[in-house]
């Protein structure tokens, strides 16, 4: 399965309160990208990607699809292309059985009886939830749920997968899990897009990296880029990487985005001191603007 590209044309929307939450956006998204956008609360990130699938529809501009406008289409047809994971999993858990919760939208995308309940159970396994199919989704935590609706997701392969703050609320072994469903899903081809506060997850499974505020697109590029760039950062008010982080206030010009790179650039240093300056800032996980 492969993806398909995005687009958005000059994209605004106002909400029926006369809010503008998007002001003009324009930016396109190849086929088979990983791309994460950021930004603080309000800054137009969910509310442009519910554009996809045609939750929200543009006040004016044009939505793209692969070659399917969004304008026209159902969201039940743009839900076949795009699986959209909600940061709220009880918006879009219902069923009384987790395993039914997970065969409903292969279902609706015309699997039949048998073929809906293996893809549902192949995803319960990805998730680590195949011992509860039988529960009662309201029975699970928080982090299970949100676990829940990604494999309801999951199992309706679409050819671009949304993930609204997919670490929120998981641990060490969650955050793990979606990073290797992140992978996965991308190395089938297909188009990943999350929206995240979550910088470290940002920066080592993403390739690029979209800045909102107030409704813009304030940068652009790979993240190494985009978290050099301290006055979009602070604007948008995130706190970069903590690799990054320490990386500036050591005074290194590169921003290493895994603790691998980053090792790896310590032996090239002339400056043996900087292990010691890191010991003093506490390590990786020290408080440093960039």
């Amino acid at each position: 399965m492969s993806g398909v590209a995005l687009r958005f044309d000059d994209v605004r929307f106002r909400y029926p309160s006369g809010t503008e939450a998007l002001r003009g956006v324009s930016l396109s998204i190849a086929a088979g990208e990983r791309v994460a956008i950021v930004g603080q609360n309000g800054a137009g990130k969910t509310t442009l990607v519910r554009h996809l699938n045609r939750i929200f529809v543009p006040t004016s501009g044009t939505v793209t699809v692969g070659d399917r406008p969004t304008s026209g289409s159902t969201i039940a047809q743009m839900a076949a292309l795009v699986g959209y994971v909600f940061q709220n999993p009880d918006e879009q858990i219902f069923a009384r059985t987790v395993v039914a919760d997970v065969m409903f939208g292969p279902r609706n995308l015309g699997a039949g009886e048998e073929e809906a309940r293996e893809r549902a159970l192949a995803a319960l396994t990805t998730v680590g939830l195949a011992d509860q199919a039988d529960a009662h989704p309201h029975q699970l935590s928080l982090s299970e749920r949100k676990r829940v609706a990604l494999a309801g997701v999951l199992a309706m392969r679409t050819p671009v997968l949304v993930l609204d703050e997919p670490t929120t609320g998981q641990d060490a072994r969650g955050v793990e899990m979606i990073a290797r469903v992140v992978a996965e899903v991308s190395a089938e081809g297909r188009t990943v897009v999350a929206i995240t506060h979550d910088m470290d997850f940002c920066v080592e499974h993403f390739d690029r990296v979209i800045v909102m505020t107030q409704g813009e697109v304030r940068a652009d590029g790979a993240p190494e880029q985009v978290f050099g760039r301290g006055d979009v950062i602070e604007a948008a008010r995130v706190e970069p990487p903590q690799l990054m982080r320490l990386a500036a206030r050591l005074g290194w010009t590169e921003r290493p985005r895994t603790v691998d790179a980053f090792v790896d650039a310590v032996p090239g240093r002339g400056d043996v001191g900087g292990a010691g300056d890191a010991r003093g800032l506490g390590g990786p996980g020290a408080s440093a603007g960039a």
